[in-house]
């Protein structure tokens, strides 16, 4: 078996194994496969059998003769003819930066992607965003139950009416919930005896609330003998509550309004009556 030769690029160092016939090609001039720096493979032919080191006067020596270089070795195949027209002198480097260019490359295509990191001003708008839609629920929320609450928490109705006026809207007294704090007491129905076919309704409105609720409206009706409805008729606050009351203000906490009626009831006759309260 013929001894295996090698020669090395003088500009990465890469070690070859190259042939006789590879060698004869072009006087020995070949292009380095890795950098593409084109030399003489006869002149750069090197040993990698371990040697033992020969003492030298000026304390020089050949890394050769160390053993074999601690390089990449590549097969003959990365080794090419060098073009026609070089020679010895136009060996360069100058191809050098493609190599670089290739491994930073290959380095950027590998690489791991860092997720992009959420912009600063993103999170400003967020932090910004998020209480003022709060802030604005809140109002809203507050202008939708005005009433109740201006009621419930006198010191809020202030500032309840000052955004009202802005807002275009009025508080009054509350109806929700209302009604089940308004009970009517002692209502009875009379015959005026001063006057024939005259009723006179009597009733007591009260309410059981710590705050003031707006006035019900009152449905009053007449019945016969069999419950059958003769007539029915729909009393406004204005049409019970007296004139001296200011019925913007509604029912006061705890409080009570007494009914008083007459009735025209001559063109119809009734055995019995019913009244209730409700909110339109």
């Amino acid at each position: 078996m013929s001894e295996e030769k090698f020669t090395r690029c003088p500009g990465c160092h890469t070690v070859f194994r190259v042939t006789s016939q590879q060698l004869a090609m072009r006087e020995g001039q070949v292009r380095c496969g890795h950098c593409k720096t084109v030399f003489d493979g006869n002149a750069e032919r090197i040993s990698l059998a371990p040697q033992a080191r020969a003492a030298q006067q000026d304390d020089a020596y050949d890394e050769a003769v160390q053993g074999p270089p601690t390089v990449t070795l590549r097969n003959a195949q990365s080794l090419h003819p060098a073009p026609p027209g070089h020679d010895d002198a136009d060996v360069s480097h100058d191809d050098e930066p493609e190599e670089s260019v290739s491994e930073i490359a290959y380095e950027e295509r590998f690489a791991w992607a860092k997720p992009d990191r959420p912009r600063r001003s993103h999170g400003a708008i967020y932090g910004i965003a998020i209480p003022l839609l709060v802030i604005l629920l809140v109002a809203q929320l507050l202008l939708h139950y005005r009433d109740a609450v201006a009621a419930r928490w006198p010191a809020t109705k202030s500032a309840l009416s000052q955004a009202c006026e802005l807002a275009g809207c009025t508080i009054k007294p509350p109806r929700d919930l209302a009604m089940q704090y308004l009970s009517i007491d002692a209502s009875d129905l009379q015959a005026d005896p001063a006057h024939k076919g005259l009723l006179i309704l009597t009733a007591n409105v009260r309410s059981h609330a710590g705050w003031p609720v707006a006035y019900p409206y009152l449905e009053f009706t007449l019945t016969d003998t069999n419950s059958t409805t003769v007539v029915r008729r729909v009393l406004a606050p204005p049409d019970y509550a007296g004139g001296a009351l200011d019925l913007g203000k509604g029912i006061p906490p705890n409080g009570e309004v007494p009914i008083k009626l007459f009735i025209d009831a001559s063109a119809t006759t009734q055995a019995g009556y019913f009244l209730y309260m409700f909110y339109p």
